[in-house]
């Protein structure tokens, strides 16, 4: 069974930097696009960003744009998504997901219930 497993997440102050991690054990996550979605309290779940399978190409909510970098990581088979500037509305859960028939960010890539296979999440707070 696939599962993602997300980390990184934590307390920051307003302006800070965090790093998550979504790593798939015994699963070879280059063969598919990756999304990170995230969800605030009350809020549907949205995406935050897209890396492709084939050409790495990527994608980013207007929000991230500028901020936020998805990267892949071949060698220990994992996604990272590096979060800069942070600022009190990236607070939420942030969760890494894929659809074993996606290989491009195109299309309806934003759209959750595109995606098959989830994490548990990791959880982004941002207070000063």
């Amino acid at each position: 069974q696939v599962q993602f497993v997300e980390s990184g997440g934590g307390l920051v102050q307003p302006g800070g930097s965090l790093s998550l991690l979504c790593a798939v054990p015994g699963f070879t996550l280059d063969r598919y696009a990756i999304a990170w979605f995230r969800q605030a309290p009350g809020k549907e779940r949205e995406v935050v960003s897209c890396i492709a399978s084939m050409d790495g190409s990527t994608r980013y909510a207007d929000s991230v744009k500028g901020r936020f970098t998805i990267s892949r990581d071949k060698a220990r088979n994992s996604v990272y998504l590096q979060m800069n500037d942070l600022n009190f509305e990236d607070t939420a859960g942030y969760y890494c997901a894929a659809n074993l028939l996606r290989t491009r960010c195109s299309g309806t890539y934003y759209l959750s219930h595109e995606y098959d296979y989830w994490g548990q999440g990791t959880q982004v707070t941002v207070s000063s």
